[in-house]
């Protein structure tokens, strides 16, 4: 497969687009959550941009864990009532599908957003820099955290 490095540029343009999608929406973001490690980078950005706490979720985690660290996450943001949660791509959404049902009994509005976003994904997200297709262009992207040393 094709590999793409995005550059530096490239994310806070990305970021920009996904700010502003996000102020034309009038979503008004009361936590950020990053899906870990990717959707770090991109979501202390957007918490300092809106002002507002970050926290993170590790998915990996998800899969071997029964669930008790995420039930301290959903409590500890339960005056938390509108979340927006980024990563750096949505590829085939099954990491934001995992998300979404951990949220799902949270009574929340929650909000996804990517830097990318795979337009043949099974999940469709909000807020995105960039629309790519993979099914017809199957490009592997190399984030700058990803390659910097």
């Amino acid at each position: 497969m094709k590999k793409s490095k995005i550059s530096i540029d490239k994310i806070n343009n990305a970021i920009k687009k996904i700010v502003e999608q996000i102020e034309v929406s009038e979503f008004k973001p009361e936590m950020i959550v990053s899906i870990n490690r990717g959707g770090c980078i991109p979501g202390v950005y957007l918490s300092h941009y809106f002002k507002k706490p970050h926290n993170i979720i590790d998915v990996k985690s998800l899969k071997a864990d029964s669930g008790n660290k995420f039930s301290l996450l959903i409590n500890s943001i339960k005056d938390n009532k509108r979340i927006l949660i980024i990563d750096d791509i949505n590829d085939s959404g099954e990491t934001f599908n995992i998300v979404k049902k951990i949220f799902i009994k949270s009574n929340c509005e929650i909000r996804f957003a990517a830097l990318i976003n795979n337009i043949s994904s099974k999940i469709k997200i909000d807020y995105h820099g960039q629309l790519i297709d993979k099914k017809n262009n199957p490009v592997w992207y190399v984030f700058p955290w990803e390659y910097w040393w």
